[in-house]
């Protein structure tokens, strides 16, 4: 029985990882994927895990293990040292004493194995199969996302939301700035499935919540790292308390779902248009504070957007794109 391991950070993990473990498992019996995780890193070895776990559901013969290690006790080198290799070989020789094959693009993959006394097979070490590499992706997110597995999307994607209370612009915003940033979007399901905000039952409400949560996870998957979305979980709770005075009882599955990076709140300071669907202005205006309370007891911070059209789309794309560098350098 052949026995072998690949390693590495997996930060982020992409699909030159994945061809290199599909080409692993093709060259043996049982295949460990060992995620390096040092605690100078921002995320945790457990999220990689997941990430490779789900790229990878389906395979028998595959295992997933973290080693969590502090950078001062074992080093890390961005080129291939015979030094650094011989004390890694030490660790992983005790972690895996009857594996007889290892698997890497690196050519620190042939120092390895031979401190270990084991085989090593290179796979792409020109990447050329694969284009891509982990620092790529971390200096360019947007240009490398096509590289990015769809576990991997869902949790780096930046998700920006829109909010506000009835006719402050939110659906021509979102779509407006999707546009602009040529990116996925996200259309508020509550006005697919509720024509007449003045009639719904709260069953209704339970139906947009997961209805409005299954957009959002197809969007994140998709072609864009960033992804527009016209109104939140919150919303939807805000509507319970304000027409029946309950707390919409929501799953942490949803939740997870709904969370963003952003949260855009337009202000109701514009001209209030009945469509004849919709609350009369006073009662629009009072959901606006149902809104803002609901956001508040569950520690949002919100943009405030305000002005014209034209003001309020400019504001957005100043908070988008203030936001893009920041988020990506914690990767």
């Amino acid at each position: 029985m052949v026995k072998a391991f690949v390693f590495g950070k997996f930060l982020p993990f992409h699909k030159g990882h994945e061809a290199m473990i599909n080409f692993a498992l093709s060259k043996c019996d049982f295949l460990t994927v060992l995620v390096c995780a040092s605690d100078h890193e921002t995320i945790s070895g457990a999220v990689r895990k997941d990430w490779i776990e789900k790229t990878f559901p389906s395979e028998k013969k595959i295992e997933v293990k973290v080693l969590d290690y502090k950078e001062a006790e074992l080093p890390n080198s961005s080129v291939s040292s015979t030094a650094i290799s011989q004390i890694w070989a030490t660790v992983f020789k005790k972690m895996f004493p009857d594996y007889s094959l290892l698997v890497t693009s690196e050519q620190y993959g042939f120092y390895l194995a031979e401190f270990m006394g084991i085989q090593h097979l290179p796979f792409d070490m020109s990447k050329k199969l694969v284009p891509v590499s982990a620092t790529s992706v971390r200096n360019d997110m947007l240009a490398t996302w096509q590289f990015l597995p769809d576990a991997v999307r869902r949790d780096l994607v930046l998700k920006v939301v829109v909010l506000g209370t009835e006719s402050t612009g939110k659906t021509t915003l979102t779509e407006d700035l999707a546009t602009y940033f040529n990116c996925n979007k996200v259309m508020e399901a509550g006005r697919d499935l509720i024509p007449d905000s003045n009639e719904f039952s709260i069953a209704d409400l339970h139906l947009v919540a997961r209805e409005h949560a299954k957009r959002i996870n197809e969007a994140t998957a998709g072609s864009s790292p960033l992804v527009i979305i016209d109104t939140d979980i919150h919303i939807t709770k805000s509507y319970c308390r304000f027409s029946f005075e309950k707390d919409l009882a929501v799953s942490d599955d949803i939740y997870h779902s709904n969370k963003a990076q952003l949260y855009l709140y337009l202000n109701n300071d514009v001209d209030y248009f009945q469509d004849g669907t919709r609350l009369s202005k006073q009662e629009r205006d009072r959901l606006d504070h149902f809104h803002r309370q609901v956001l508040q007891e569950a520690n949002i911070n919100v943009i405030e957007i305000k002005g014209n059209w034209k003001e309020r789309f400019q504001q957005a794309i100043a908070q988008i794109k203030l936001l893009i560098p920041l988020h990506y350098t914690h990767v």
